[in-house]
């Protein structure tokens, strides 16, 4: 079981959460950057940041699903946005907390990076889930 923690003493994030403590003896995935390509390898959304992350999304539902689990049993993100302007990265946040993944809420990290792996990718995320009984 994981519990979704908020630090009294800190500011109350408003779609994540401090921390997540998994209990022992829960299994967990830890899935690669999941990335903007269709099956045939194909960049989806060139210049679309929403688009991108959408895709990123449906992406890492099948790696979970594969895995045994699902967006809602992600304890943690780290979301990569080439951005220049805060306003990028609100883009796919709201993509983010639209998603299964609000319902922890799960802890996560958001950052602004100048580039990512493949040619016109701009959004990432990489996530820790727990696999439910």
């Amino acid at each position: 079981m994981a519990t979704h923690r908020i630090a009294p003493g800190l500011f109350p994030p408003p779609t994540y959460s401090h921390s997540v403590v998994v209990e022992p003896g829960e299994r967990l995935v830890f899935t690669a950057g999941g990335v903007p390509l269709d099956q045939d390898g194909n960049l989806v959304g060139p210049g679309d940041r929403v688009r991108q992350a959408e895709q990123v999304l449906a992406n890492l539902t099948e790696q979970l699903r594969q895995a045994g689990t699902d967006l809602e049993h992600v304890v943690n993100t780290t979301v990569y946005v080439v951005a220049e302007q805060p306003s990028d990265l609100v883009a796919v946040w709201d993509v983010v907390t639209a998603s299964g993944l609000a319902k922890g809420p799960h802890s996560s990290t958001l950052l602004g990076v100048s580039m990512l792996g493949y040619g016109g990718q701009l959004v990432e995320i990489t996530a820790v889930a727990v696999v439910p009984d």
